[in-house]
C-alpha cells in the first residue's frame, strides 16, 4: 500500500520523509500490536450475553445467519433493521452504537467521496477482484477466516465476494449521502457489518479455539485488520486506479478517505472512532501494515478460486485477462505488496499481456507512449470490470444476501438485467464454458508443475 500517486514519483517520496516523523508519533509500532491483539469489546460482550442466555440450537453460526437474512430484508425494504427474534434482539441491544460520528456531517465532503465510485465503479469493481481481494488473502488470519468461517455462514466464495460488492454499492454508490444516516442502506451495511464481524470472532472461539494462535494473530477481524481494510477499499484502490489509468485529484482522495472513515466509525474500526483518516495517516500506516503479508494455503486456494471464477465469465479469448490484471496492478507496488501475486501463486499473464508491460516500462522513457498505454490499460480494466458485475448479477442475484446495482448504475455502466438479456447470457456462458470443457480436462490431467 502506498501513496505514491505518481508510480513513486520522487516528488511524493521526498512528501512522504518530511512528515512521516510527525505521523510517527500518531502511530508507533506499539499502536500497531495493541490493535493487533484488541477486538470491538462494545459489540462482542452484548453477542456475549446474548449467547450466555441462548436457547437450545441457537449457537452464533445461527444467529450469524439470521443476522445476515434481516440485513437483506431491511434494505430490499428501505428500513431500519429490526425484523424477529434472534436477529431484532442484537440490533435493538447495539442502538448506543448507531448514530453517524459528530465529526461526520461533512455532506460535501460525503458527497465528492461517493462520486468516486459512481465515477469510477466499473474501475473499482476490476479493482476489488485484482487488488483488494488478493491483499486480504496475503494476510494469514484474514484467509483462515475467509477460507472457513464465511464459507459456513455464506456458502461459498463467490457469494462472499458478492456481499462485499454489494456493501460497496451500498456504502459509496448510490450518491445519496443520507444513506449513511439511520436507517440508509450503508448505514444498515455498515453496522450489520459491526455485528457479523463479532460474530465471526465467537464462531472462531466456539469451533476453532484450539487451532487458533490468537499470540501470533490477534482475535479475529481485530482492529489492526478493520483499519487494513479501511485502506484496502481506498488507498489500494486509489493505487489500481492509478495503474489503471485513472489518477484522483487530492481533493477526491481525501474525500474518499474521508467517507471511507465515517463507514470505519460505523463499523467500530477504532482508529476512525474520534477523527477521520486523513492523507497524513496514508504512508505510515501503509509503511506498518506492509509486514502482514504473508503466504499461506488458505489464502492460494481463496486465490486460485477467485481467478476460477472471474475467468469462467470472460468472453472467449479473454479467460485470462482477470490474472493478466492482477500482475498488473501489484507491478512495482511499495511496501512489499509487489510481492503479493508470488505469495499467492498467481498464474502467469497471458502471452499477448506481455507487450503491455513491455509498453508501459517504455513509456517511463518515451512520453508520446503514455497516453497510448493508459488508453488501453483503462479499455481493458473496463471489459474486466463489467464482466465481474454481471457475473455477480447474473449468479446472486437472489437469496437473503443479494448483489443488485441501482437502475443508475446499471445504465451508465450499459449492463442490461432485463429477463431476455439474463437469458442471453446465460446461453453465452453455456456455449463458452462447452467449449472450454477440453481445455479444462486437460490442465486436470496434466500433472502439477509450474503455474501458467
Amino acid at each position: 500500500m502506498s501513496p505514491l500517486y505518481a508510480n513513486g514519483a520522487a516528488s511524493d517520496r521526498i512528501w512522504s520523509t518530511r512528515h512521516m516523523t510527525e505521523q510517527d508519533e500518531r502511530w508507533p509500532e506499539e499502536r500497531f500490536r495493541q490493535l493487533r491483539q484488541q477486538a470491538d469489546p462494545d459489540i462482542d460482550k452484548v453477542v456475549a450475553d446474548y449467547l450466555a442466555a441462548r436457547p437450545e440450537g441457537g449457537g452464533p453460526l445461527e444467529l450469524l445467519k439470521a443476522v445476515v437474512a434481516e440485513l437483506g430484508e431491511a434494505k430490499r425494504a428501505a428500513r431500519a433493521t429490526s425484523g424477529e427474534p434472534p436477529a431484532s434482539e442484537i440490533f435493538d441491544a447495539i442502538d448506543f452504537a448507531m448514530e453517524p460520528p459528530d465529526w461526520g456531517d461533512d455532506a460535501a465532503q460525503l458527497a465528492k467521496g461517493q462520486a468516486v465510485f459512481a465515477d469510477y465503479g466499473l474501475y473499482q469493481s476490476a479493482a476489488l477482484f485484482c487488488k483488494c481481494l488478493p491483499m486480504a488473502y496475503v494476510e494469514v488470519s484474514s484467509a483462515k477466516v475467509l477460507a472457513g468461517v464465511s464459507r459456513l455462514a455464506t456458502h461459498g466464495l463467490t457469494r462472499r465476494v458478492a456481499e462485499t460488492g454489494q456493501m460497496l454499492i451500498d456504502v459509496m454508490g448510490l450518491r445519496a449521502t443520507a444513506g449513511l444516516r439511520p436507517g440508509g442502506p450503508g448505514h444498515t451495511t455498515a453496522i450489520g457489518l459491526r455485528i457479523l464481524h463479532s460474530f465471526v470472532r465467537a464462531v472462531v472461539n466456539e469451533r476453532y479455539a484450539d487451532r487458533w494462535d490468537t499470540a501470533r494473530y490477534g482475535p479475529p477481524v481485530n482492529q489492526e485488520l478493520l483499519l487494513a481494510t479501511i485502506f484496502d477499499f481506498s488507498v489500494v484502490t486509489w493505487e489500481a486506479l492509478e495503474r489503471m489509468g485513472v489518477v484522483l485529484t487530492e481533493d477526491e482522495r481525501a474525500a474518499h478517505l474521508y467517507t471511507w472513515s465515517v463507514v470505519g466509525h460505523l463499523m467500530g474500526v477504532e482508529a476512525c472512532r474520534d477523527a477521520p483518516l486523513t492523507l497524513a495517516d496514508v504512508e505510515p500506516v501503509s509503511e506498518r501494515l506492509g509486514r502482514l503479508y504473508e503466504s499461506s494455503d488458505e489464502g492460494r486456494r481463496l486465490m486460485a478460486t477467485l481467478l476460477a471464477e472471474m475467468e469462467e465469465f470472460m468472453p472467449l479469448g479473454w479467460r485470462k485477462l482477470p490474472r493478466s490484471l492482477v500482475h498488473w496492478v501489484f507491478r512495482d507496488a511499495a511496501h512489499r505488496a509487489d510481492q503479493v501475486p508470488e505469495l499467492l501463486q498467481v498464474p502467469k499473464p497471458a502471452w499477448w499481456f506481455a507487450a503491455l508491460f513491455a509498453a508501459a516500462r517504455s513509456a517511463h522513457r518515451h512520453s508520446w507512449l503514455a497516453g497510448p498505454v493508459d488508453g488501453v490499460a483503462r479499455w481493458l480494466t473496463r471489459k474486466a470490470g463489467r464482466h465481474i458485475v454481471i457475473a455477480l448479477i447474473d449468479r446472486h442475484s437472489d437469496g437473503p444476501a443479494a448483489f443488485q446495482i441501482p437502475g443508475e448504475l446499471a445504465r451508465a455502466w450499459r449492463i442490461r438485467q432485463s429477463r431476455p438479456a439474463v437469458a442471453t447470457r446465460a446461453l453465452r456462458r453455456d456455449v463458452r464454458g462447452r467449449l472450454r470443457a477440453p481445455a479444462r480436462a486437460l490442465r486436470k490431467r496434466t500433472p502439477a508443475g509450474p503455474r501458467a
